[in-house]
C-alpha cells in the first residue's frame, strides 16, 4: 500500500556531505515515524534516525548524532537525511523505512522499506 523511494546516495570524501531523500507514495499517512536505517556488508542493520510524522519529534543513534539532521516535508511527503562531515564507517546501503505506530529502532517493526541506496567514504 506504501511505496517508499531513495536517491541522494553516492561517494564523497571524509569530512563531505550527502543529502539523502525519500519519497512516498500510495496511502501515506501522517501517523507513525518515518526512519532511516543502513547495513554494511557482513553487518546487521543499523538504526541511523527517524522523525514523528506528526509532530516531527526526532532520533538518532548516537554514532550520528550531531553529524545527521533528518526532516520532513509533508507536503511533498517525502522525508530527508542530511549528512554532513561523512567518515568511512558511514559507508552502507541506506534504507528508508516506515512504521504505522510507535517509535522503535527495531528494524524488525518495520511495515514498509525503501529498495536501498549506497552511499560510500572514502579516506
Amino acid at each position: 500500500q506504501v511505496q517508499l523511494v531513495e536517491s541522494g546516495g553516492g561517494s564523497v570524501q571524509a569530512g563531505g556531505s550527502l543529502r539523502l531523500s525519500c519519497a512516498a507514495s500510495g496511502r501515506t499517512f501522517s501517523g507513525g515515524y518515518m526512519g532511516w536505517f543502513r547495513q554494511a556488508p557482513g553487518k546487521e542493520r543499523e538504526f541511523v534516525a527517524a522523525i514523528r510524522g506528526t509532530t516531527g519529534t526526532t532520533y538518532y543513534a548516537d554514532s550520528v548524532k550531531g553529524r545527521f539532521t533528518i526532516s520532513r516535508d509533508n507536503a511533498k511527503n517525502t522525508v530527508y537525511l542530511q549528512m554532513n562531515s561523512l567518515k568511512p564507517e558511514d559507508t552502507a546501503v541506506y534504507y528508508c523505512a516506515g512504521i504505522t505506530s510507535w517509535y522503535t529502532p527495531d528494524p524488525r517493526m518495520y511495515d514498509y522499506w525503501g529498495q536501498g541506496t549506497q552511499v560510500t567514504v572514502s579516506s
